[in-house]
């Protein structure tokens, strides 16, 4: 196996007998990209368009990608959250320290900080989880019943880094949430975002074997199984649907889907446990992953065939589940040449969460097929281009 891409790319279409053009034309990927990666002059590409190219070639997207298929996060971002960083890896010390922070005050400021999580609001975050951090690594020294607090602050801390794309602050913080989690259930609720990490960084194998574990070792039984169990083993499935589908495995996505539907029937609504709201889950959270799904194995008429199905209304807007379909649907339109429906979902995306659209490549790349085939571009199209980085 070659070392790059463009390399495994070109040694399985040789052995498949196609020429560029012909894995072009079968795949629906432009051959100036196939030109490009085999040439080595483009290194870096997205999932879905690996995905394309396996699927053409009949092997995994593993089997193409083995490095980072995301590019990690920009030097103004890197330097934006460099504080909380330095907070993750020089844990503080108790040592000499007669002002102690308690249970009860920390609690009480990470239950504080709870709207910012959810509402994406980077800048407010990036000011005060260094310190934050800092008291819950003293707070977990000091007194056991810390532990769990601190465990909740680096999961939330290691999701945000994963946002952000700083995959190795975000593999530190996960890391260090599952050394010291008590339980089963806390330390699947930490695998959960290590799963998201891993598709993130194109990792696919690992991912699903991961999440396969971690649900093999967590699967109630129904019939007496309680909310947070069903909804810790749900999200394993779908992280299992989740990377399959994306390695050319069809058949495996759909039965990690159809059991996560099965533990989400048996739920009968959407529930979030202890007020976490990254492990809400239910009937609706596994309808939007059916619909990515669709949208991975580029179905856009399905996407939005689901999508009209779906009560989203149940759902708050968070990047975690609404926010993110919502792209899903741009994407669908995008390709369905419903333009101004697609702008339509990424001006409602950017309302809700201003400081989030613009680190989505996904945005970007929806919007830049958009403004490709546009010869005029509206006032909204334009402000969008500013606003996510498209260049015009």
């Amino acid at each position: 196996m070659g070392t790059s891409v463009g390399e495994r790319l070109r040694e399985v279409r040789k052995r498949r007998g196609l020429s560029q053009r012909e894995l072009a034309q079968e795949s629906g990927v432009s051959l100036s990209w196939i030109r490009k990666l085999e040439q080595g002059t483009e290194t870096d590409t997205r999932l879905e368009t690996a995905r394309k190219l396996a699927h053409t070639l009949r092997v995994s997207t593993s089997y193409l990608v083995a490095e980072s298929s995301e590019p990690g996060a920009d030097t103004a971002t890197v330097d934006r959250w460099a504080p909380v960083r330095r907070a993750l890896e020089q844990p503080a010390r108790a040592d000499g320290l007669e002002d102690a922070p308690t249970v009860a005050g920390v609690k009480e400021a990470l239950d504080a900080a709870m709207p910012l999580f959810k509402g994406d609001r980077f800048t407010e975050l990036g000011t005060i989880l260094p310190r934050l951090l800092r008291e819950a690594d003293i707070l977990a020294e000091v007194d056991p019943d810390g532990r769990a607090v601190r465990v909740r602050l680096l999961q939330l801390t290691g999701w945000l880094m994963v946002q952000t794309r700083q995959f190795g602050a975000a593999n530190l913080a996960l890391d260090l949430a599952l050394d010291m989690s008590a339980d089963r259930l806390q330390g699947a609720s930490t695998v959960n975002t290590m799963c998201w990490l891993l598709l993130r960084q194109g990792k696919l194998t690992e991912a699903r074997e991961l999440a396969v574990q971690w649900a093999d070792d967590t699967e109630p039984r129904m019939s007496r199984a309680t909310p947070e169990e069903l909804c810790t083993w749900g999200w394993l499935l779908l992280r299992v649907s989740a990377a399959s589908v994306r390695d050319n495995r069809p058949g495996e996505a759909r039965d990690a889907l159809r059991l996560a539907h099965s533990a989400a029937v048996v739920l009968g609504r959407e529930y979030q446990p202890r007020e976490d709201f990254l492990r809400t889950f239910g009937p609706a959270t596994v309808a939007l992953k059916r619909t990515e799904n669709a949208g991975i194995v580029d179905r856009p008429d399905r996407v939005l065939d689901l999508a009209a199905k779906i009560p989203t209304d149940t759902l708050r807007p968070t990047s975690n589940n609404r926010n993110r379909h919502r792209l899903d649907v741009a994407d669908a339109y995008a390709k369905t040449r419903r333009y101004a429906e697609a702008v339509g979902e990424l001006n409602t995306i950017w309302q809700n969460s201003p400081e989030w659209l613009p680190t989505q490549r996904y945005a970007r790349d929806i919007l830049g097929r958009v403004i490709q085939k546009r010869r005029t571009l509206t006032p909204d199209m334009r402000v969008l281009a500013d606003v996510i980085g498209v260049p015009m």
